[in-house]
């Protein structure tokens, strides 16, 4: 990963945070009263323990009436990009359609030859739990997964479904790995995916590693997450990923900005940015704002740095069932990274760049969405927000019940 954060320069362009937090394990430590980083912490564990779990589940059920018609995947939020996600690693090989349904009820398509997946992390989401009534009623196959003794476990019951339980986690996006693995588990019993021991082994060991690199402990000049947080301090980032396995890491990113420091975010795919989005550069926050800067006047005088861009490049060079035998689509991809991260420099927009590790797609993934789950986690405590508890989230469930 790069990043300009230098020396005084660095800390005079994030004026806004807590610099002294960010690199003080024990006060990062006080300012997580909910332990938000320790459980970001144990998504290895998680991809383990979930793996487990799925393997105790009678999922063999779902397979003797043959490959479905079509594979529902119903759920909000984190359990949403689930369905996302078996997408991406299923790839465009998958031989049946792969659907991320993010409302209440399925589509009035869905039937006896289709199979529905409702995820839930609190197994108390209205949408999944329409989504399998909806299933069990009109006579689709249906695997549930969620926490134990919930709703969503009692429906599974009634329809002699599967259900996998998922231990609770609060808030969900804490649990992205426990609940993804069971999906990528049930589409592997369809035969729609190829996810084997050894990539879930490879996977929860990335994590590890990564959750390694990012620990509170590590002083950001050699914690790649709190200097990726650092980066994107007072700015608007602009999140951009090079093939579909990194477009689901861009918006898993957008989200948990968005949730842990409170920070807006454009997110998608480079495919996106090359049909008019790249225009953003040439902004009010982009090249207009660095035109318009006075190179001569005093940083440490007058009113704080204005707002800024800062394009993050989550960039994915490896071979995968979206390309072909000689990757010219992700070759494609790869160079339009380079001509943005290009375009960006020369209008003085400054670039993280996040590169993909690993052999599977899987793995691969869980390299792009690691680092950036932590340094979401940092930004929102340098700002002396805690990324536990948001109080909109909170008072729009309120709200939406009444």
């Amino acid at each position: 990963m790069t990043g300009p954060f230098n020396g005084e320069a660095g800390v005079r362009g994030h004026r806004h945070l807590d610099l002294e937090l960010i690199d003080d394990a024990s006060a990062l430590t006080d300012a997580d009263p909910g332990g938000m980083l320790r459980a970001t912490a144990s998504a290895g564990a998680q991809v383990r323990e979930s793996a487990a779990l799925a393997a105790e589940a009678n999922l063999e059920a779902i397979a003797d009436e043959g490959r479905p018609r079509a594979v529902v995947v119903a759920g909000v939020g984190t359990a949403g990009r689930t369905g996302d996600i078996l997408a991406t690693v299923a790839g465009a090989r998958c031989p049946v359609p792969v659907l991320s349904h993010r409302s209440a009820g399925i589509p009035g398509w869905v039937g006896v030859g289709d199979v529905v997946l409702a995820v839930s992390a609190s197994g108390r989401s209205p949408e999944a739990l329409a989504a399998a009534e909806a299933a069990a009623r009109r006579g689709a196959r249906l695997v549930a997964i969620g926490a134990p003794d919930s709703d969503l476990e009692l429906l599974a019951d009634r329809a002699r479904a599967p259900f996998i339980p998922v231990p609770r986690r609060a808030p969900a996006r804490a649990s992205l790995w426990a609940l993804t693995v069971p999906v990528l588990l049930a589409a592997r019993t369809l035969g729609l995916v190829k996810v084997n021991e050894a990539d879930l082994a490879e996977t929860a060991a990335r994590l590890d590693l990564d959750a390694d690199r990012c620990r509170p402990s590590l002083e950001s000049f050699v914690n790649p997450a709190k200097s990726l947080a650092l980066d994107l301090g007072n700015s608007v980032p602009i999140i951009w990923g090079s093939s579909s396995l990194a477009t689901v890491a861009a918006r898993r990113f957008a989200d948990t900005l968005s949730s842990n420091a409170r920070y807006p975010a454009v997110a998608g795919s480079l495919g996106e940015a090359n049909r008019g989005r790249v225009g953003l550069l040439d902004g009010v926050y982009g090249g207009l704002a660095e035109a318009a800067r006075d190179i001569f006047a005093d940083p440490d005088e007058g009113a704080a740095d204005p707002t800024r861009l800062r394009l993050v490049l989550l960039r994915d060079g490896g071979l995968s069932d979206e390309s072909d035998d000689q990757g010219e689509p992700l070759a494609l991809e790869e160079r339009r990274a380079d001509a943005v991260q290009a375009l960006a420099e020369r209008r003085g927009v400054r670039v993280s760049v996040v590169t993909a590790e690993g052999g599977s797609p899987l793995e691969r993934l869980a390299s792009l969405v690691a680092v950036p789950d932590f340094a979401s986690i940092y930004l929102g405590l340098a700002h002396g927000l805690d990324p536990m508890a948001v109080p909109a989230v909170s008072e729009m469930k309120e709200l939406s019940n009444r």
